[in-house]
């Protein structure tokens, strides 16, 4: 059985996220934050519905569920207002790991086999209101869709009874906890979602670890060694260095206990013992900064922990993101054999101009001469690279795309998308 997974969801309406589908009690007036607060809190996956009622407001929602999908690193799932092609591509184009198709709508149903062939059958969601849904459309869901969503079933035993011949998400009612692990317990349930999950939303850890001690088998962290097989120095404690996941800079060092480890493990947030106040701190408890652990791997001797984090904010007290900012030495290093960093810097650089205009700047002439001007730019180093992959001297290719891309960055920062964006959209392609 594959560990089931708690997913909470954000139905959106006028730029707010509301009780459901029928209620539109508002929740909170800031949808990030929520989504934040949901990841924060242990959530493994999020459910967004778009549930607008005009382009305009449709528009506004994609923008919303865009800056979702950039803030989190937990999978985001879209589903709502889907009338054509176009809207799923919106939704993936937003940042979306998988878009759904209402299967109550048979303009969503016909349209299937077409998004399907041309997103990946992975990347869609089957939306039902009834499993019966499911078996109308069975060769179809199985041929083209990754997983089916049951949203709102009537009565849950029937849910616990039956399922669909692929993964099953499920929305459900709040639930006593016998009636959650009974319905946990379906063999091809991917996750649950709906009240059963937004009433646990700010324990959603501690849910997990009751479930898990119930028999479910559910998704969260497990150490491979135990506090026992560390060495800990003279005070009992264990050295951890904690590194950015995504950049691989290194943010911070601080001490465990047992007690620090453990909760780290339950919570998913990195906790540590401060030697000063002789207490347990969970890292961003007051200043929101908080460390969301993606790893943690112990060094040959056992005595030293590297914690791989999503670092919400900064890492030091003093504001800077690292805590290693006051050089001591330095000598002078090759930076440009790391392709990454030569972006970001030249990028920094560019953004800078925007903020910081210098005169006699090349890169503010093409911001003051406006988006059509950076346009017609692109188009037309992007027409000189063409034109030198027909010379066989590869010098002159390099130069053209090398050419072409601080065009591309200029109309990055113009747009306000980053590298990151970027390689973020790469990685799931």
């Amino acid at each position: 059985m594959k560990e089931k997974k708690i997913i909470p969801c954000i139905y959106l309406y006028n730029k707010t996220a509301i009780k459901g589908l029928e209620d539109r009690t508002l929740v909170d007036a800031d949808p990030l934050s929520l989504a934040k607060f949901y990841e924060t809190n242990g959530a493994d996956a999020l459910i967004i519905f778009d549930m607008s009622d005009s382009d305009e407001s449709h528009e506004e929602a994609l923008d919303i569920i865009k800056s979702i999908c950039m803030e989190l690193d937990i999978p985001v799932y879209g589903a709502g207002n889907v009338k054509r092609m176009e809207d799923i591509k919106k939704l993936l184009y937003a940042g979306c790991n998988k878009a759904a198709l209402n299967y109550s709508k048979q303009t969503n149903i016909d349209i299937t086999e077409e998004v399907s062939k041309k997103f990946g059958a992975d990347k869609i969601i089957a939306c039902v209101a009834s499993l019966d849904e499911v078996k109308d459309n069975k060769d179809l869901i199985t041929a083209y869709c990754d997983m089916v969503l049951l949203v709102n079933p009537i009565k849950v035993h029937d849910t616990a009874s039956q399922a669909a011949p692929m993964p099953m998400m499920v929305c459900l009612p709040e639930l006593t906890l016998d009636k959650m692990i009974q319905v946990l317990q379906i063999e091809n349930l991917y996750g649950i979602s709906g009240e059963a999950v937004t009433k646990n939303a700010a324990e959603l850890n501690s849910l997990k670890n009751i479930l898990e001690e119930n028999g479910v088998k559910i998704c969260k962290i497990h150490a491979r060694f135990s506090w026992s097989e560390f060495k800990l120095n003279k005070d009992g404690l264990l050295p951890v260095i904690v590194q950015d996941y995504k950049t691989d800079e290194v943010l911070m060092m601080a001490y465990m206990n047992r007690e620090a480890f453990e909760k780290t493990l339950e919570t998913g947030l990195m906790t540590y013992f401060s030697r000063s106040r002789q207490s347990l701190w969970v890292k961003g408890e007051t200043s929101g900064h908080y460390q969301h652990v993606q790893s943690l791997t112990i060094d040959c001797d056992m005595d030293t922990m590297l914690a791989k984090v999503i670092q919400t904010g900064v890492a030091c007290h003093t504001g800077n993101k690292t805590c290693f900012f006051q050089t001591v030495m330095e000598k002078e290093m090759k930076t440009e054999d790391n392709p990454l960093r030569v972006f970001e810097g030249v990028y920094e650089v560019i953004r800078d101009r925007k903020v910081n205009p210098k005169e006699g700047s090349y890169t503010n002439y093409l911001f003051d001469k406006g988006i059509d001007k950076i346009l017609k730019k692109v188009g037309e180093e992007a027409t000189e690279i063409v034109i030198a992959a027909k010379n066989p001297n590869a010098n002159e290719i390099k130069y053209e795309i090398s050419d072409f891309l601080y065009h591309v960055m200029v109309l990055m920062v113009e747009k306000g998308v980053t590298w990151a964006d970027i390689t973020e959209d790469l990685a799931k392609r």
